[in-house]
């Protein structure tokens, strides 16, 4: 028997086996996050609860190669999955059934994050990392970051995202548009114009720029609202159903090229000239534009080859897959928990940090997904994620 694949909060509502790979790719970019946070953890640039940065430079710069990669595609593509199935819940559950199951599903993480789990990371570094040893309680009387949302930013913004759907539906009473599946130059077309919108929001909001309390870094999103609307369009016309991994092999031939070869001209750019850091991540510079194209150039390209991907190798029901499926969002909340707690154990092993990085990484993922399955599994709890 096929094993049945269930609905979470990121992917409100999910039809059996046909598309099954659109779960599969999500336990994949979970793997992927918990192990950008264990990289930032070691040596990339980035800020996390905890951190030892190696001195490596080799060790760095294959860091540093990692998460940028994944920057460049990662959070926006879950963006692109939760949105695929937002139409589809929308019309099945009506306005106003959607927006409070969107509320449940997404409000209650975000308050059990902010109130529950964040006080604990931060004692937890706060009492080991930086040897305050006091109590909990005490920590608490002077905690003043209870507004504190973390990685859950991006429940954040997918509720605003659900909820911005939701009005535009209630004004527009046509019938959705059909689009086209895009050919190879449109998706090349999408990451040059997303690389203009990008430099052009960076040279306000650089990378890193953070909007607080909701931790949005808005250089990023304009990807992440591209992304969520092409989601959006793709559902409505039925691009899973035609999607055709021989129209988009030179797509994964270009995203090859750009990671492998893109991204080692831009460190060498970096090294030649020897200019700032900052330089790349905003203002008006021709570091921050060439990095911004190559960003989103590569994102859109790893974006569609995984799309086809999945559709190729992953569309088969697997039991093993459907169970860490449905406990993704599980992980996703409780990862830093788990990749703080490993860290810490291990902060008085006296190795390389890039070492630390070899073991965490591996471990991180498999405790995660252990706990996130643990967690679903509780009553009430799995209503919600």
């Amino acid at each position: 028997m096929s094993p049945q694949t269930t609905s979470s909060a990121l992917i409100p509502d999910h039809p059996k086996g046909k598309i099954v790979y659109i779960d599969y790719l999500k336990v994949l970019l979970t793997a992927l996050v918990v192990a950008h946070h264990a990289f930032v953890t070691y040596g990339a640039p980035g800020g996390w609860y905890y951190s030892e940065k190696t001195t490596s430079l080799g060790a760095t710069m294959a860091m540093t190669m990692f998460v940028a990669v994944n920057q460049s595609f990662f959070m926006g593509f879950f963006f692109f999955l939760s949105a695929l199935f937002i139409p589809s819940s929308y019309k099945k559950k009506g306005a106003a059934v959607f927006i409070k199951d969107r509320f449940i599903r997404l409000g209650i993480p975000l308050l059990f994050y902010s109130f529950i789990l964040a006080p604990v990371m931060n004692y937890m570094v706060y009492y080991h990392a930086g040897v305050h040893h006091i109590t909990f309680l005490q920590f608490l009387s002077g905690y003043d970051s209870w507004i504190s949302v973390g990685v859950l930013w991006f429940v954040v913004a997918l509720l605003l995202f659900s909820l911005a759907y939701a009005a535009w539906k209630s004004f527009s009473k046509s019938e959705p548009d059909v689009w086209p599946m895009p050919a190879v130059k449109n998706v090349l077309r999408f990451g040059i114009a997303l690389g203009v919108v990008s430099f052009i929001v960076r040279l306000g909001f650089p990378v890193g720029w953070t909007l607080d309390p909701v931790g949005f870094q808005l250089g990023h999103f304009p990807q992440y609202i591209a992304v969520f609307m092409v989601g959006i369009a793709a559902a409505e016309s039925n691009w899973l159903e035609k999607l055709d991994s021989e129209r988009y092999k030179t797509i994964k031939i270009i995203a090859l090229c750009m990671i492998f070869i893109g991204f080692p001209l831009i460190y060498a750019v970096k090294i030649v000239f020897d200019n700032p850091l900052e330089w790349f991540s905003g203002g008006l510079h021709g570091e921050a534009a060439f990095y911004a194209f190559w960003e989103q150039i590569t994102g859109a390209c790893i974006m569609v080859s995984l799309l086809v991907y999945g559709r190729k190798r992953l569309n088969t029901p697997s039991l093993f897959l459907s169970k860490m499926s449905r406990c993704a969002f599980a992980v996703y909340i409780l990862h830093p928990f788990v990749l703080i707690s490993i860290s810490l154990l291990l902060r008085s092993w006296g190795v390389d940090p890039a070492v630390k990085l070899l073991i965490v990484t591996p471990l991180g993922i498999v405790l995660s997904f252990l706990l996130g399955y643990i967690v679903v599994k509780i009553p009430g709890v799995n209503k919600v994620i």
